[in-house]
């Protein structure tokens, strides 16, 4: 699974690297993080059409980590949908009908992973070699909460969820399950809302990004612990 993650980068750099036309004010507010939780604002990138136009756009927007089903009664949904499987992303009805259109990539700075060891937990952090941006595969919904006016702003909720995969390699020492990651070349497919759901399947199991980890400080695990230093390498 991917419970926690890194979002620290600045957001005209996220729109250099996903060749973003439009960022939204909210994204490009949003401050970093060293350790995003879930049910948490996160920054998406998504292909949608604009209002004023029939051209498709590709924006960094803000979502909720933890996807609310439209049919959802509250809002409570999300906190148990932070992960969608990928063998079963495609059939199951809390994701269907995102895999189908509303595909998203969520641009983190690595994430942690906690492995089991003798003497309990020790966390990692799983990031591309170099330190690079780690575009992680992503589902996104629009939810109407019916306790809202139609004029109420608020009355729309984004909420996002991260595709998983079986770990291989390295990475399955550590745990069973990783994100999917997505390789440059398959942004766009996998972006684009004219694409089904049926012609980005072998997305689900492409090796996508190289990943390393490294061990770092037990502190991580407690959400009150936000700062840089969350990052650095111990030894174990």
């Amino acid at each position: 699974m991917c419970g926690r993650f890194a979002a620290f980068r600045d957001a005209e750099d996220l729109a250099d690297e996903f060749a973003i036309a439009l960022v939204a004010d909210d994204a490009r507010l949003l401050p970093p993080s060293w350790n995003v939780a879930p049910t948490t604002a996160v920054r998406i990138v998504v292909e949608r059409g604009e209002r004023s136009s029939d051209d498709v756009v590709r924006s960094l927007r803000v979502a909720r980590w933890g996807l609310v089903p439209p049919w959802s009664k509250d809002a409570s949904a999300g906190a148990r949908m932070i992960n969608a499987r990928a063998e079963t992303v495609a059939e199951k009805p809390s994701f269907r009908r995102a895999f189908g259109a509303r595909r998203c990539i969520v641009p983190v700075d690595g994430y942690y992973e906690w492995r089991r060891t003798t003497s309990g937990k020790q966390p990692y952090r799983i990031t591309p070699p170099g330190d690079g941006i780690t575009p992680l595969a992503g589902l996104y919904e629009f939810w109407r909460d019916p306790e809202k006016a139609d004029d109420d702003p608020a009355r729309w909720l984004v909420s996002t969820t991260i595709v998983t995969r079986a770990a291989e390699g390295a990475l399955a020492e550590i745990h069973d399950r990783t994100p999917l990651t997505l390789a440059r070349a398959d942004y766009a497919r996998w972006l684009d809302p004219t694409v089904p759901g049926d012609d980005v399947r072998d997305l689900l199991a492409a090796p996508g990004v190289e990943l390393e980890a490294y061990p770092v400080a037990a502190r991580v695990g407690s959400v009150g612990q936000n700062d840089p230093g969350l990052l650095e390498r111990i030894e174990v």
